[in-house]
C-alpha cells in the first residue's frame, strides 16, 4: 500500500507537551484513574473523542469571519439552512449547540414513563436522554455485532426480526419512534447498510412509526455504503447521504463529528406539529430558532463543514488512515473490532487482558495503561460506560481510539501503534479497578477509581 498522504497542508500548529512516564503516573493517580479528569495539556495524543476535536479548514475560518451575529434572522442561519437543505434535503432545521441538546429536546417531547425507544445501539448521551425522559432504551444489534473478529461489512445494522418481535411484545403505541445510529458508535464504529435502513423503514411503515437517525457520522456511513454495498459503488457519497435522510422522519446530529466543527448540532423533524413544539423548547433552553445557542460564526463554520465532509478525497483519507491504525494493531496480535470503523479503532479489552474480569473493568485498565505508557488518552466503551446497577453488561469490553479529524499525521498514529504494542507486550502487568465514587448516570465522565 502507498503511504497515506494527508489531503491538506498545515498552516497553523499547536505545541504538544511531552510528559515523562513518571509524570504521567502522578497525573493518573491524581485523576483517580479516570482519563476524563486529566487536563488536556498533560496528554500527548488525545484520542478520547472525535467530537469537536478536529481541525477546521481555511474555508471554514474564512466563513467565520463573514458571520452575522444578529440575534434573529442572521445571514449565518440562512447559509446554515441552505447547506442542510443541499446535503440532507430538509426544508426546516433547528440549530443546537451540540447533538445531546438535539437529543434532549426530542426525547423530552416524545418520551415518558412506559415508552420504549429501540435503536441498533444507543450511545451514552442518547441512552441517558431517553432514560431521563422516563422511557426505556433498548438496543437491537445483529448477532455479528457481538463478535469483535467477525468481518461482516455492516455490523452496525439493526436486527430487524428483533425489532418486529419488540413491537409485537410491547405494542406500537408504546414506541414513539425507532432510531438507527449511523455509524454505530458503541458497536465499534460500524456502518449500517442502505438495505437495512430500507428494511427498518418498511417495519416502521407497517406499524405507522416514525424512523429517526442518530446521524452524527452520516458521511462516514455513506462512504462505507459506497465502498461495500453491492450496487452502490457507482453512486456519489452525496447521493447516498440524501437517500439516507430521505428515508427518515427526522434526525439528531452532532455537527462536532461530520459537521467538522468544534461546536454545533442539528435537529431535523418532518412533522410540523412536533417541529413547532421542538422550536418552543429550543427557545426556552438553547436560544432563538435562528441561532440555537450558537454564535453566527459557528453556524457559518457548520454550513461549510457539511459541504466539505462529503468530498471524496477527504473521506478516502479519513477512512484509510483509521484503517491503517487498525491493520497495524491486528498485525501485532491485538484484537480490534473488525473491520476497522470510520472514526475510531476499538480494541477488544477483554481479549487484550483476559486476566481482568469484566467487573474489574478491563477497558478502563487498558485506557489507564495507554496513558501511562504513551500519554495517549482513549475512552472505555464497556462496563464502566454502559454498566451499573440493574443494567446488563455490554456484549464487549472495548477501548475506543477516536481519531480527531484532520488533526494528527501518520507519524502521530505510528507513535500510538508503538505505545499500544508496548503495552500489549506488558499486558500481564495491568491491574483491574474498582469504582470508589460515581454519579447516578453517565458515570464514566466523573467516576473515581482505585487499582485493585
Amino acid at each position: 500500500m502507498k503511504t497515506i498522504i494527508e489531503p491538506f497542508k498545515i498552516k497553523s500548529v499547536e505545541p504538544i507537551r511531552m510528559t515523562t512516564r513518571e509524570e504521567r503516573e502522578v497525573i493518573l493517580r491524581e485523576a483517580s484513574f479516570n482519563v476524563f479528569k486529566v487536563a488536556g495539556r498533560d496528554v500527548i495524543i488525545d484520542l478520547l473523542t472525535d467530537s469537536g476535536t478536529g481541525a477546521m479548514s481555511s474555508e471554514q475560518w474564512a466563513a467565520m469571519m463573514r458571520a452575522d451575529e444578529s440575534y434573529a434572522g442572521a445571514d449565518s442561519f440562512f447559509r446554515f439552512r441552505k447547506s442542510v437543505r443541499d446535503i440532507m434535503g430538509y426544508e426546516q432545521a433547528l440549530p443546537t449547540h451540540q447533538g445531546r441538546a438535539s437529543e434532549r429536546i426530542l426525547f423530552k417531547l416524545i418520551g415518558e414513563p412506559g415508552k420504549v425507544i429501540p435503536n441498533n445501539a444507543h450511545f451514552d448521551t442518547t441512552r441517558a436522554n431517553v432514560e431521563d425522559s422516563g422511557s426505556e432504551a433498548i438496543d437491537l444489534p445483529i448477532e455479528e455485532a457481538k463478535n469483535s473478529s467477525s468481518n461482516h461489512p455492516f455490523k452496525g445494522n439493526m436486527n430487524v426480526p428483533a425489532l418486529e418481535a419488540l413491537i409485537e411484545r410491547v405494542g406500537a403505541d408504546r414506541i414513539p419512534l425507532v432510531m438507527v445510529t449511523v455509524t454505530n458508535n458503541s458497536g465499534g464504529g460500524q456502518p449500517v447498510s442502505l438495505e437495512n435502513l430500507r428494511q427498518v423503514r418498511a417495519v416502521c411503515d407497517k406499524h405507522n412509526l416514525p424512523m429517526f437517525l442518530d446521524a452524527c457520522r452520516f458521511a462516514e456511513n455513506a462512504w462505507f455504503i459506497h465502498q461495500r454495498e453491492p450496487g452502490q459503488e457507482g453512486r456519489s457519497v452525496r447521493e447516498i447521504v440524501r437517500e439516507m435522510f430521505d428515508m427518515c422522519d427526522g434526525a439528531t446530529i452532532s455537527a462536532k463529528k461530520d459537521g467538522l466543527v468544534n461546536i454545533g448540532g442539528v435537529l431535523l423533524i418532518r412533522d410540523e406539529e412536533l417541529f413547532q413544539r421542538a422550536s418552543t423548547s429550543l427557545i426556552l433552553t438553547e436560544g432563538f430558532v435562528t441561532y440555537g445557542g450558537l454564535a453566527g460564526r459557528d453556524l457559518d463554520a457548520m454550513a461549510q463543514g457539511f459541504q466539505e465532509v462529503v468530498e471524496h478525497d477527504y473521506l478516502s483519507y479519513r477512512i484509510r488512515s483509521t484503517e491503517y491504525l487498525g491493520t497495524r494493531l491486528l498485525d501485532a496480535g491485538i484484537q480490534i473490532v473488525e473491520p476497522a470503523g470510520g472514526h475510531a479503532i476499538f480494541i477488544d479489552a477483554g481479549k487484550f487482558c483476559p486476566h481482568i474480569e469484566p467487573e474489574h473493568f478491563p477497558g478502563q485498565a487498558v485506557a489507564c495503561g495507554l496513558f501511562r505508557y504513551g500519554g495517549i488518552r482513549a475512552s472505555e466503551i464497556g462496563s464502566v460506560m454502559f454498566g451499573g446497577e440493574g443494567r446488563p453488561r455490554p456484549n464487549m469490553e472495548l477501548v475506543r481510539l477516536a481519531i480527531p479529524r484532520r488533526t494528527y499525521t501518520q507519524s502521530h498514529i505510528d507513535y500510538v501503534i508503538e505505545a499500544t504494542v508496548e503495552l500489549f507486550q506488558d499486558r500481564d502487568k495491568l491491574k483491574g479497578l474498582r469504582i470508589v465514587e460515581e454519579p447516578p448516570s453517565l458515570r464514566h465522565f466523573q467516576a473515581r477509581f482505585e487499582e485493585i
